[in-house]
């Protein structure tokens, strides 16, 4: 992380600190959403450990870009999509925004998706009628933010990912893990094809493009928009504090997803969807264990399909200063979820697509954001360092070389 000015940065009391914690762990909610666990359980139950290093690094990844972006809502009090809207031409702001809408249409199909599995898991509903309920309880999640504000949403959605946390991490102390082959999965290393494509849906469902669109604009309505240097320096702490503690939690789920899957279902038949892991996890870790998982889908599915419908918001009004109300906008991205699940399309299968696509949108939120921290005549003195400026670049063409590859991948039909 950058330091932006010279003199030290004052600690805020711990009590006050916690005060100022929050936007990182709403942002955080679209790291352990349906997505993840689909790419996870798919990597895992297929590779064994072998991609235990994608997950480590696309975490890091996302502490630096998390943080960057809630810098920028923060030092300019305005989101990424504001500022991107103010300096595109009418084509090009447009246009930037099909694709960000599009990666926002991706998140809410993959969210819906999830929940439906696991509503289905859980009680045996149709999944049409599951994504159905998963859009209604979203739409009262959402009304929480559009009535009451931003603070009683975030409780809301910590609730959730304590959920989420529990739900997937418990299958990890029962179940056992080679914690040799796990380390050995450290290293960063492929075998074929297929092991790039989970690579890149593993990095899109890890490092997601509306959570740095959403970012920006969630640090900025916490905690208002100031020119004092002495408080941008304290929020500026208080949001390390924020995004490492959230990440370090999300990340620590993605890894225990891999490595349960690793473990207890490497080899067994149909563990390539969410459906076949939850009953082979219910088999081998016991009934409770398999519940408790479901449990922890049906949260991440309820969870980031808010999220994710706020995102869209979010891009929607910073591109074309349009204001079309949360609970509108959940009714309307609803629909595309509901279809697919009823033409029968494998679920598990469009999760895994869906963070593909998501993939593909990351270069096009990292870029300008970096872009836009790195400029003095945006950020003045809180403009990124140089080292900064340049592991940004590294990371920002590491993510393109990947995508890169991908696309290269499914043109040749791998």
């Amino acid at each position: 992380m950058s330091v932006e000015v010279e003199e030290r940065v004052p600690r805020a009391a711990p009590a006050r600190l916690l005060l100022l914690l929050g936007p990182a762990f709403v942002a955080a909610i679209a790291y352990v959403d349906p997505g993840n666990v689909a790419a996870n359980l798919t990597a895992g139950a297929r590779y064994g450990y072998l991609l235990v290093w994608v997950l480590v690094a696309a975490n890091a990844i996302a502490v630096f870009v998390q943080y960057q972006s809630a810098k920028l809502g923060i030092v300019t009090g305005r989101s990424l999509p504001e500022l991107l809207g103010e300096r595109l031409g009418t084509g090009a702001r447009r246009a930037y925004w099909v694709q960000a809408e599009l990666v926002a249409a991706a998140t809410d199909i993959a969210e819906v998706i999830g929940g439906a599995i696991a509503l289905n898991l859980l009680f045996g509903l149709p999944l049409p009628i599951g994504g159905l309920i998963v859009g209604i309880v979203a739409i009262g999640i959402l009304a929480i933010q559009s009535r009451r504000g931003q603070r009683p949403f975030e409780a809301v959605i910590l609730g959730l990912l304590a959920v989420i946390a529990v739900g997937f991490l418990a299958g990890l102390f029962v179940s056992p893990v080679d914690w040799g082959q796990a380390v050995g999965g450290l290293v960063p290393r492929f075998d074929g094809a297929q092991t790039v494509l989970l690579a890149a849906s593993m990095l899109g469902a890890t490092v997601m493009p509306h959570a740095i669109y959403l970012h920006s604009a969630l640090a900025r309505d916490r905690h208002g928009t100031t020119a004092d240097p002495g408080r941008i320096r304290r929020l500026l702490h208080a949001t390390r504090v924020d995004v490492v503690l959230a990440l370090v939690l999300a990340g620590a789920v993605n890894i225990a997803m891999l490595l349960v899957a690793a473990s207890a279902l490497r080899g067994v038949d149909g563990t390539d969807t969410i459906e076949g892991a939850y009953h082979a996890i219910s088999s081998a870790l016991g009934p409770a264990i398999g519940i408790v998982f479901a449990i922890g889908l049906l949260a991440s599915g309820l969870a980031s399909t808010s999220v994710g419908s706020y995102a869209g918001a979010t891009i929607m009004g910073g591109l074309l200063k349009l204001r079309v109300p949360l609970l509108v906008r959940r009714i309307v991205t609803l629909i595309p979820a509901v279809i697919i699940l009823a033409a029968g399309v494998d679920p598990t299968w469009a999760l895994v697509l869906s963070q593909v696509f998501l993939s593909l949108g990351i270069p096009f939120a990292m870029i300008p954001l970096l872009r836009l921290t790195g400029s003095r005549a945006v950020m003045g003195a809180s403009a990124d360092r140089l080292w900064v400026r340049i592991l940004g670049g590294v990371v920002a063409g590491l993510v393109v070389l990947l995508n890169l590859a991908l696309v290269g991948l499914t043109i040749a039909g791998a």
